[in-house]
């Protein structure tokens, strides 16, 4: 789950803007903001998807609030409920055979359904929210922000020594380090989302079907369509997805139908590409995986010769059911750290003028900050030529 506006950084006014063109100087460049997670890595492959995508809508469709009034979840085209579950058989990253669909508004919509469908009214204390550090950022803020009466966050899942039910949420490959996670708690009265937003061949082997009770999964990093605002989750218990159900009814009525129907039209693309055994080109995952790899070296080079300035973490290789073979991770997050003492995120805003996510916003040291490799092509050659400048 990320959020952020493209053009400009909200924090700063004249000096702030996204690449665009090759800098002239570094001290005249604009600064650069890889604090988001904005997908446009994938912008030049849809490009040349472009027909295959097109959608068609007449003026007399999709008017009413209902897509199937038989189906729970009676705002979910069924294409989009077809398209999810055959994606994900051609991953191979995720059951879906007797299991219920929930879509939202993006997974933070979803999120939310999620956190009010695991509580419950009569409880004499809010439920308590946790997150194995370094956790994704946004959890806490997301989870705080409408100061509801029904669940609370507390922090780090590795210090979590309260008696009662609890949440936690386990996202795996995690954000912001790309590690591989399972749940840490593990005490009854407890439940878990599992937020596998980043569990698809581009950023990391597929070593088998994720088959849990909670599943979350987001349009925006599966394909690289942020603006669309899909999310889904998979779930196995139907009281539980009533309850997601309800929550998006209220909030939302439901939604968008044509955001639903291009979902569904690049996730068919997708899969359709995937099972031709005859294709020339590249399909999706191929392409993701290609360049995510390409990206990861070129950093890996730059913070090698960075004399010690930067570290990042190793991960090893695995076999991915998807290709059939050994692969390495690719994750869409880099996790720097610096030297001990530094402040990372300070360090690379006043020296790089880049933007990052510093240690502190996912529950860790100040050493380390998230730097976003999902960017654009532009934006991702500032980012190393910048690093590159750095020798402490």
């Amino acid at each position: 789950m990320e959020v952020g506006v493209q053009t400009t950084v909200p924090t700063e006014k004249s000096d702030v803007s996204v690449a665009t063109k090759t800098p002239t100087t570094l001290s005249s460049d604009p600064i650069i903001n890889f604090a988001r997670g904005d997908p446009m890595l994938y912008e030049p492959y849809w490009k040349n998807k472009a027909d295959r995508c097109k959608m068609v809508i007449l003026g007399d469709e999709l008017m009413s609030y209902f897509s199937n009034a038989l189906n729970l979840c009676w705002f979910l085209k069924p294409e989009l409920d077809h398209a999810i579950r055959k994606l994900h058989r051609v991953a191979g990253n995720a059951e879906t055979d007797d299991r219920f669909i929930v879509v939202g508004n993006g997974s933070t919509q979803t999120y939310h359904a999620l956190l009010y469908a695991l509580s419950s009214p009569g409880q004499p204390e809010p439920i308590s929210v946790v997150a194995a550090a370094p956790f994704y950022s946004s959890y806490l803020e997301e989870t705080e922000f409408l100061q509801s009466r029904l669940y609370k966050w507390v922090g780090d899942a590795n210090c979590f020594d309260k008696d009662g039910a609890y949440i936690e949420v386990v996202t795996s490959p995690n954000n912001p380090d790309g590690s591989i996670r399972a749940t840490v708690v593990n005490r009854e009265g407890g439940n878990s989302i599992h937020d596998l937003a980043y569990y698809w061949p581009q950023y990391t082997p597929i070593t088998h079907k994720a088959d849990h009770d909670v599943m979350l999964f987001t349009f925006s990093k599966a394909t690289g369509h942020a603006g669309s605002r899909i999310g889904w989750a998979i779930i196995k218990d139907k009281a539980i997805a009533a309850k997601m159900v309800k929550f998006v009814e209220v909030s939302s009525i439901g939604v968008s139908k044509e955001a639903q129907l291009r979902a569904a039209t690049i996730l068919g693309v997708i899969s359709e590409d995937c099972q031709n055994p005859g294709l020339e080109e590249e399909n999706f995952f191929e392409y993701g995986r290609r360049m995510m790899s390409d990206r990861w070296k070129k950093l890996r080079e730059v913070v090698m010769k960075s004399n010690g300035a930067f570290v990042l973490p190793e991960y090893p290789r695995d076999y991915c059911k998807f290709t059939d073979g050994y692969t390495d991770s690719n994750p869409a997050f880099a996790w720097l750290r610096c030297k001990e003492g530094l402040n990372c995120e300070k360090l690379l805003r006043e020296e790089c003028r880049i933007i990052t996510r510093g240690g502190t916003s996912f529950g860790v040291e100040e050493t380390y900050s998230r730097v976003s490799m999902l960017c654009s092509d532009a934006e991702f050659d500032f980012m190393l030529e910048r690093l590159s400048t750095i020798k402490i």
